[in-house]
């Protein structure tokens, strides 16, 4: 009988260790998606992209960033170095390179997707031609938002003591504010 309860009590004690490298990992995914890990800076603007014809943060802009798609960009110093009239999707992939499924990615515009001619819909999927995002280029997307407006490339210091961040592609209007401080 002490035999039994102690094979018990070992089952519940590597369960419990179990449980909670599984939090670990759970955490350790949610907080890499938000990261700069897996980030590529270095893309270009399809050369098909518009400029805008008039756009609320014009190019040379000193802004905030409002937007926390990425760690350290909220509240961060930012300057605007492109600003394009398009469509804007948050979409939900699985990384062509594996590893966990990225939900409500902000944001790929329409000249990033394998049919640049048709405007997604919400709930729609499309192929992403982007690679702004390791495992992104190629990918099967659900797009879960749709806007169609001005799309600002920036760059910007983050709050986090990162290094700066050149040409981040892309940044809505509603996801940035004048900087006051420096206009």
């Amino acid at each position: 009988m002490k035999t039994v309860k102690k094979m018990i009590k070992l089952v519940f004690v590597s369960l419990g260790i179990i449980g909670i490298i599984g939090i670990i990992v759970f955490l350790g995914a949610r907080s890499k998606m938000n990261s700069m890990e897996g980030m590529n800076h270095e893309g270009m603007v399809p050369s098909s992209m518009k400029d805008a014809a008039n756009p609320k943060f014009p190019v040379g802009s000193n802004v905030i960033l409002l937007g926390d798609h990425m760690e350290g960009m909220k509240g961060a110093n930012a300057q605007v170095v492109g600003a394009f009239d398009t469509t804007m999707y948050e979409v939900s992939y699985e990384p062509k390179t594996g590893g966990p499924m990225v939900n409500n990615h902000r944001w790929v515009v329409q000249e990033e997707l394998k049919n640049t001619e048709t405007v997604a819909n919400e709930g729609d999927t499309v192929i992403l031609n982007a690679d702004h995002m390791d495992g992104m280029m190629g990918a099967e997307a659900k797009v879960d938002k749709s806007i169609t407006g001005t799309v600002y490339v920036v760059n910007y210091t983050p709050t986090d003591g990162q290094k700066e961040v050149k040409n981040h592609m892309w940044v809505t209007e509603d996801e940035m504010e004048y900087d006051k401080n420096n206009e």
